[in-house]
């Protein structure tokens, strides 16, 4: 029931106004018996004899029915109420027939209750209609605003005077009103002072909450005040109808706002987490909400879990998770976190399903040839689907050609052949070479060079560690920092020509590493070689006669 539009101050004398508006009746509404002399139908007038020798027009649309049927011909007898002023009505003595035989019938032992409509309004107060029937509401007994129209309004009243001789009823709505206040304020006060939980009905669900009537008042049950989840939608888990434990929260008496909550009625699970569930449980759960980024499941026990779109499935292109659950349906997940202090908590499905690299081990080994298809590229290579897995094909493995990539050779959906190169299971990570598949140029260069042989390359990169230059084409190799001696590294540049000497190479790491200051050494150990050989060739008389020359 609303109150902002009580009117509560008394202003006039209720015994002086209820007299003055009998008073009113009675010298302005009289009903008698007439009978009908004329029905002229042309001018819409029925000429009624009331009596005394006088005359009365009475309008035919008031005994005459929708269909256009006369009720009455001339010479027949009916009730008129005598309105002044020569004015008379036929509906008006039907009312006050039946209002006659309401206060006939009336027992003062018995309490009614009515409700009907406001269709007039007087200085005195208001004519209230009920089924036909006219009562009147003193405006000190109506709790009726004089700012707002109270014509039309739907009222509900008891009657409080009826006066058989005057034939008059008196209605108060401020009764019921105050009663009811009276009957708040005691539901009010035994829910806060008890805190006890108490059964309500659930009257009407709205998207902000559920209004609950608990001992014939409504609170509010704000949506965050359902469930121990947090934040919920009522329509979800209530229907308007359904009995609930609630427990009340607080009173706006201003207001009159009641509110109530339905989480605190009902125990906390969070309170006692770690004997309800743990880390590693498998648990059945029902799928309550699917977002693009995952899914809310609903564990009982008013606990709900979160089952991130990464968890789903060990297939890592999951693009929605709709696309493998839906609402309202068990399934079985493990618990991986439980945070108490933020309250969540995180399951997996996939922890529970058999793990793709479990198979892709068991049906293949490190050098094994395999087709599969290119799911995704990036800027370091391509996604490779191999049976159940996805297994990358780096950039550096693409192509001996360094100028090819994943980028510029591929797309997505392409098939493509390759070799297994490396099997991380515990990562679970495979990686693939598609240049294992071709000739090595490094392999074939290392049948012809071996360590010390002397070669000249061009620079093609320069790095902090080092230089990076080309002997053949596909063949490249590194001059460490340390081994450029006596060259200097800021002044090298890119296509400069560098000789050295091969300090290390293998054609099956396809690793080669060049050394300048190695070649000085080398040469300067062959030219001592040369001048040693030399010098042992001459004979002891080209010394002595050298001597003696001198």
């Amino acid at each position: 029931m609303k109150f902002e539009d009580f009117e509560t101050e008394e202003t006039e004398d209720f015994a002086a106004m209820l007299e003055e508006s009998f008073k009113k009746s009675e010298s302005k509404s009289d009903l008698v018996l007439g009978t009908i002399v004329k029905i002229d139908e042309k001018d819409n007038l029925v000429v009624i004899d009331i009596g005394g020798g006088r005359d009365a027009n009475l309008e035919l649309t008031e005994i005459t029915e929708e269909d256009g049927t006369v009720l009455f011909a001339v010479n027949d007898t009916i009730n008129i109420v005598t309105m002044g002023r020569g004015r008379i009505s036929y509906k008006a003595a039907l009312s006050r027939v039946a209002l006659n035989e309401f206060i006939a019938e009336y027992d003062e032992e018995q309490e009614y209750i009515i409700e009907g409509v406001v269709t007039k309004k007087n200085k005195g107060g208001y004519v209230v209609e009920v089924d036909g029937l006219e009562f009147f509401m003193p405006r000190t007994l109506s709790y009726l605003s004089s700012k707002v129209e109270a014509v039309g309004k739907k009222v509900k009243a008891v009657i409080v005077k009826v006066d058989k001789d005057k034939g008059s009823v008196v209605i108060s709505r401020k009764e019921l009103i105050e009663r009811d206040k009276a009957k708040t304020d005691e539901i009010v006060g035994t829910l806060l002072e008890n805190k006890d939980p108490v059964i309500g009905t659930i009257k009407k669900i709205t998207s902000y909450g559920m209004f609950v009537d608990v001992g014939g008042m409504d609170g509010l049950v704000h949506y965050s005040q359902i469930s121990h989840k947090g934040p919920v939608n009522p329509s979800k888990y209530f229907a308007e109808g359904d009995e609930v434990n609630v427990i009340a929260l607080e009173y706006d008496k201003k207001k009159r706002h009641l509110s109530l909550s339905i989480k605190d009625a009902n125990p906390d699970p969070w309170a006692d987490i770690d004997a309800i569930i743990g880390v590693g449980d498998t648990v059945t759960a029902t799928v309550s909400n699917i977002e693009p980024y995952g899914v809310f499941v609903d564990l009982g026990e008013d606990l709900e879990a979160f089952l991130h779109v990464s968890e789903i499935s060990w297939d890592k292109n999951v693009k929605h998770p709709k696309d493998y659950l839906e609402n309202n349906t068990d399934i079985n997940v493990e618990v991986i976190e439980i945070d108490k202090e933020g309250r969540r908590l995180r399951v997996s499905l996939k922890n529970l399903l058999p793990k793709p690299m479990d198979a892709f081990v068991s049906a293949n080994k490190v050098n094994d040839v395999v087709t599969g298809v290119v799911t995704s590229i990036t800027d370091f290579g391509a996604f490779v689907k191999v049976g159940a897995i996805e297994g990358l094909l780096h950039n550096q493995e693409v192509s001996w050609d360094k100028s090819q990539n994943a980028k510029s050779e591929f797309k997505a959906g392409d098939e493509v052949e390759v070799k297994i190169i490396k099997i991380d299971r515990d990562a679970g990570k495979v990686s693939l070479s598609k240049k294992a598949l071709e000739p090595s140029p490094i392999k074939a260069f290392a049948e012809t060079h071996k360590n010390g042989a002397v070669v000249t390359g061009t620079v093609k990169d320069k790095k902090d560690f080092g230089v990076f230059i080309s002997l053949e084409e596909n063949v490249d190799a590194l001059i460490r920092t340390e081994d450029l001696h006596p060259i200097k590294f800021d002044e090298i540049e890119k296509g400069q020509e560098i000789k050295g000497v091969i300090s290390f190479i293998d054609g099956n790491t396809d690793r080669i590493r060049v050394s300048v200051k190695r070649l000085e050494r080398q040469e300067e150990r062959e030219a001592m070689e040369q001048f040693n050989g030399e010098e042992e060739s001459m004979t002891l008389g080209d010394a002595f006669g050298d001597m003696l020359k001198k």
